[in-house]
This record gives structure tokens, sequence and C-alpha cells, in this order.
């Protein structure tokens, strides 16, 4: 069975540069655009179950890719980033740059903030649950960190070894037999993707 993880599509905030964590931002006109020109792509892969983060951000997504209806999950939430939510990415370097750079290796946690290791465990058990209940190809609408945090676990590459993904493009991971959680990358990155964007957190 394939594993598909799909990012939500940009958000205003992503286009400030904010970090947005578990705080929402609606999709930028470019979001909504990114989600719909997935939508094809998400009704190719044919997946027999669509799940979706709980997050505003990620239930717009699914609903402009056909499934309003479809189930949420809060175990699919972005990593919380504590007080470093809402904070720019460029003030962050600038003033905290090994911090920043310990924070994206998954071995820095800002003040109030979530763990990488609680973030990845919680990830896992929401993937093992509904795959053990899936017969079949399983989509699930979330988070950049979310496709960091699958990536580490059933592929063993940590954080600091993977490029953040474009919003509104999808990870696919490929599971030889039912019940195995070793994985092989099938696709990384895969959508439809305008010449002028790039990746954003």
């Amino acid at each position: 069975m394939r594993l598909i993880l799909m990012r939500h599509g940009e958000t205003e905030w992503n286009a400030e540069q904010r970090l947005q964590g578990q705080d929402n931002s609606l999709l930028s006109e470019r979001g909504v655009a990114q989600v719909r020109r997935f939508r094809p792509y998400a009704k190719a892969l044919k997946p027999v179950r669509i799940i979706a983060s709980d997050l505003g951000r990620t239930r717009q997504t699914v609903a402009l890719i056909g499934h309003p209806d479809a189930p949420t999950d809060v175990r699919f939430r972005e990593l919380d980033m504590g007080e470093w939510t809402g904070r720019r990415k460029p003030d962050l370097i600038a003033e905290r740059p090994e911090d920043y750079a310990a924070w994206r290796a998954g071995t820095f946690t800002p003040a109030n903030g979530e763990t990488w290791g609680a973030f990845r465990g919680r990830v896992a058990e929401g993937v093992h649950d509904w795959m053990s209940r899936t017969e079949g190809d399983l989509l699930i609408v979330a988070h950049g960190g979310v496709v960091r945090a699958a990536c580490h676990e059933f592929l063993d590459l940590p954080p600091s070894r993977v490029v953040p993904v474009t919003p509104g493009t999808a990870t696919i991971l490929h599971f030889p037999r039912r019940g195995s959680m070793a994985a092989q990358l099938e696709g990384y990155n895969i959508g439809s993707v305008a010449p002028d964007e790039s990746v954003a957190d």
C-alpha cells in the first residue's frame, strides 16, 4: 500500500515567512491555485481513504481537492512551535542562527514548544492507526513538518536531511507488505508547481 502525504497550499503566513505551528492563517490566492492544480493528481492517485489534520488550512485544502467531509485527526497537526509561533524565519535566523539550525535538525525546542521526538511519535501513531484500518492507499492532507516526521520514522531520514516540501504537493511512501513499517520513497514534492514557486515553511 501507499501512504500519500499532501502538504496544504500556501497560506498568508507562509507568504510572510512566519512560522505557523498550530496557529492558523487562510490559504493565500496562490495557495488556492496550488491546491486546485493538485486536484487532478489527487483524483488520479485513487486513494481509498482520505484523512486531514484538523487545522483550518488543511481542512480548507482537503475541501478544495473535493473531499470537504473527510475525517480529521489531531495527530496530524503541525509541530507546536511554542514561543516561536508567528515569528518570521529571517528574524530568527538573524537573531538565533544556531538555535534555528538546531530546531530544523530536531535537536532544539523553543520555549513551550513540542519536542521533535514527541511530534514524530504522534505522527507515527496516527499513520500506524489509519494504515491498519485501510485496505489500499491512504491520503493524508497535512503539513510540511508531518512529511518530515514521516520520512524520519519510515525512511530513517532525519529532518536535517529533508528539504521542505512545496505547498500543494505530495510525498509518496510505498510499503511493500501490509503491516510492514519499512517504506520506500516513491515520490517527493510531486505536483504541478508554477515556475516562480519555491519551498516555504
